[in-house]
């Protein structure tokens, strides 16, 4: 039996499967223009008005500013695509390396400015991404991809031209009115490593002011301004807000439902008579006079890490 056909056969269908699975790929489209809009998601109006922006830009400082908007980005993750059309369509000045792409791919709801090498001092990653979450996302989340691509590209236009600090989040609508105050812009594994630390600290002591049976409760309001601001670093001010809220209804309620265990009561009854209790491996001692307290255990030990981060721009999702 001849197996050259069937090796050619399996040769041929792998490359057919190749072939097919690169061709789902988002190719990199033609640049017709500072704008294009690949994805329709831009009203002409808007179209006009972005382009006249960019070319006033280009005109005064020679930095070549890119909108592209694409249907879909074919499972190729954002930033990789974004080098390519950046590279293909070459933005900027050869010996300035002055160009910025604005890439939105609407389908995978997600977005991205990408920073030439000249203009990275200048369009930091830190900015870029405040940029992305302040002025883009909450205009793209309204479906209102007019505003937040044309707001968007004032806020590049702006720091590229030395303008004034990026403004904090955007309220689509003007029913919401309140102070806004968002969380700072950290990394995941920067928001990991402080919130394991931040919230390892107040939640520890948090436990132990509703384990302990007298001076929890000096514990309780101590904590107030602790659990009020810190959390905000990690999660921002609404969920922090929200916690806060859950720290002052909770407590109480676990304490007094300890309140009503046997072995809660014996600890308070030693801490009164004995001047010391333990609980869950942890010796807790008052003071009758001062009435401060302690706590001790044979074992405990904490531990951190930390981590890095590179630039050329910043990503985002809505």
């Amino acid at each position: 039996m001849n197996k050259k056909p069937f090796f050619l056969y399996g040769l041929t269908m792998i490359l057919l499967l190749a072939w097919n699975s690169s061709s789902i790929a988002a190719d990199v489209p033609y640049m017709s223009g500072r704008v294009t809009d690949g994805a329709e998601i831009l009203s002409s109006a808007s179209v006009n008005r972005i382009t006249a922006k960019l070319k006033a830009h280009e005109e005064s400082t020679t930095n070549q500013v890119a909108v592209l908007t694409v249907p879909t980005l074919g499972g190729e993750d954002i930033e990789s695509f974004a080098v390519q059309v950046f590279e293909e369509w070459q933005l900027g000045q050869k010996e300035k390396d002055n160009g910025v792409l604005v890439l939105i791919a609407p389908n995978e709801r997600r977005m991205r400015i990408e920073v030439g090498y000249g203009l990275e001092g200048t369009l930091t990653d830190l900015k870029a991404g405040r940029i992305i979450r302040n002025v883009m996302t909450p205009r793209f989340k309204a479906n209102d991809f007019d505003a937040g691509i044309e707001q968007g590209i004032l806020a590049v236009i702006s720091q590229l031209e030395g303008g004034d600090e990026i403004p904090a989040m955007a309220e689509p609508s003007g029913n919401n009115i309140g102070l806004q105050i968002d969380a700072p812009d950290l990394g995941i594994i920067e928001r990991i490593l402080i919130g394991a630390f931040v919230f390892g600290i107040i939640g520890l002591f948090t436990v132990l002011g509703i384990l302990t049976p007298r001076v929890g409760w000096f514990l309780y309001f101590f904590l107030i301004p602790f659990w009020a601001m810190f959390p905000i670093v990690v999660v921002g001010t609404k969920i922090g807000f929200i916690l806060l809220i859950i720290y002052l209804i909770m407590f109480p309620i676990a304490k007094l439902i300890l309140g009503r265990t046997k072995w809660y009561r014996k600890a308070g009854r030693d801490l009164k008579s004995k001047g010391r209790a333990t609980i869950g491996g942890f010796t807790f001692s008052s003071g009758s006079s001062s009435g401060s307290s302690s706590w001790s255990s044979s074992g405990s030990s904490f531990s951190g890490g930390g981590g890095s981060s590179g630039g050329g721009g910043a990503s985002g999702s809505w």
